[in-house]
């Protein structure tokens, strides 16, 4: 079945780069209308940009859609994942700005507030991307996979420099709501000295200890700490699945990701749609892949991650 939202979930925040205010809606669509965002502050005929990956124009420091108009909007990864975390297929997203807002950084405000908003479904299928055979990309010591599986699922691994990140694995089977209980309330994250080079390039002008976690010298800057011990490697994977729900089906597969960004994922996407030969459109079975109902769920997924 396929589902969008039973009413209108709104979100105020500021965008992370611009750090302008932004106000924005996620709606209720048609079956078949896929995921659109709308930016209500420019003129009607250019406002519409799909959530396509064919449309990525800058994976630097975020996932930025832009359409044929050159209009675009930013940070489209945290709200990407929680739209396929819940399981949405269809949606109308209105903004009135250049970026989404950061909220806390990770993507369980976007959570909550569409499962305060509800669901809706409805007797149309759902046809995933189901993965035949092994599609790889590599840059230098970064690598990022798709390969066969019943179920979608993924392996990370990552691994930083400044101790309070090192090296940490993750490996998700992400069935039975797992993504709102296990992942979703991963922040974002940088260490201290990038964020004050963005800064002075004019970037970051809405990252605060509030939306993003900052370490430095083998701390964690926050006075609050990390939500998980794990929390990095689990905020790439969310990351991951943002990014790959611009796919514009759900994934039936597994992903593998060592040291991947936003911009190894993209790639890896465009490899695999080059390859035919490589994936088949097939019906997804309920619970099995990215279908969370609430983020109250229990902890039914089975998710392993280990810090290094």
């Amino acid at each position: 079945m396929r589902r969008t939202l039973k009413t209108t979930a709104e979100f105020n925040g500021v965008g992370l780069h611009g750090g302008q205010p932004v106000w924005m809606s996620v709606a209720p669509a048609p079956a078949g209308t896929g995921i659109t965002f709308i930016r209500i502050d420019v003129p009607v005929e250019h406002q519409t940009i799909p959530a396509h990956h064919d449309l990525v124009t800058d994976t630097q420091l975020c996932t930025r859609l832009t359409n044929e108009h050159g209009v675009s909007v930013g940070t489209v990864e945290h709200l990407m994942a929680a739209i396929a975390g819940c399981g949405i297929h269809d949606a109308i997203i209105a903004l009135d700005g250049p970026e989404v807002p950061i909220m806390d950084g990770s993507s369980a405000p976007f959570v909550e507030g569409i499962v305060k908003a509800g669901l809706s479904t409805t007797r149309d299928g759902v046809v995933g991307i189901k993965i035949l055979r092994t599609v790889e990309v590599r840059d230098g010591d970064k690598m990022a996979r798709l390969e066969p599986s019943d179920v979608f699922e993924m392996r990370f691994d990552i691994e930083f420099a400044d101790r309070a990140i090192g090296a940490q694995s993750g490996d998700c089977k992400l069935v039975n709501g797992a993504f709102a209980s296990e992942l979703s309330d991963c922040r974002t994250f940088g260490h201290l000295s990038e964020v004050e080079y963005l800064r002075s390039i004019g970037l970051a002008r809405g990252g605060s200890l509030q939306n993003a976690i900052v370490v430095d010298r083998g701390r964690v800057l926050n006075p609050e700490g990390l939500r998980r011990p794990d929390e990095f490697v689990r905020h790439k994977m969310l990351d991951a699945i943002g990014d790959l729900a611009l796919a514009g089906a759900p994934i039936i597969g597994r992903y593998v990701g060592v040291k991947a960004g936003h911009g190894m994922t993209n790639r890896l996407l465009h490899a695999l749609f080059a390859s035919p030969d490589a994936w088949t459109y097939a019906p997804v079975q309920p619970g099995l892949g990215l279908d969370a109902m609430s983020a109250a769920l229990p902890r039914t997924g089975e998710v392993t991650a280990l810090a290094g």
